[in-house]
């Protein structure tokens, strides 16, 4: 993982990774609810729902709990999307959980020697104790997406469908 906190503002966090996996897998891990589901949110949540088609004006909602924070719900408008380059989605929380304002999330892609280089924008936060929470969530969360790509990757070399 490498961030870059010195180069951005202090309303924005920048997630990036390079993931074992190349770029068609990934992608279609982000296009298929019934992948995203299984490493959407952080460590120690399970998502229990998710709605979620990349359409640009299509809605997309989720649900997630953990036995110490319990249930957890976020939704948002997915902006923009540019096949095997970008996703641009707006994220709010929709729970009374005083976690902040809406913000825009931007999710890029670079293949690379077959490997899938993934840079996570987000911005604005409301604060900077705002900005580092989701840090650490977002962070959980690319850890669970890690492992689940590299995993269905090798299992595609094997001549699995994945």
């Amino acid at each position: 993982m490498k961030s870059a906190p010195s180069a951005l503002h202090d309303d924005e966090l920048l997630i990036e990774r390079t993931f074992d996996a190349p770029l068609a897998l990934v992608w279609r891990l982000w296009e298929s609810p019934d992948h995203m589901i299984r490493w959407w949110g952080p460590e120690k949540f399970t998502t229990t729902a998710i709605d979620w088609a990349l359409a640009p004006g299509k809605a997309w909602s989720a649900t997630m709990v953990s036995t110490e924070h319990g249930v957890s719900r976020m939704s948002g408008i997915v902006q923009e999307v540019a096949r095997h380059k970008h996703i641009i989605f707006s994220f709010a929380w929709d729970n009374d959980s005083g976690r902040g304002m809406e913000t825009v999330i931007t999710v890029t892609f670079t293949e690379r020697d077959g490997k899938t280089a993934q840079s996570f924008h987000q911005t604005p936060f409301a604060s900077v104790q705002s900005r580092d929470s989701h840090f650490g969530g977002w962070t959980s969360l690319i850890n669970k997406q890690q492992v689940y790509f590299e995993n269905l990757a090798i299992a595609e070399s094997k001549g699995l469908r994945v």
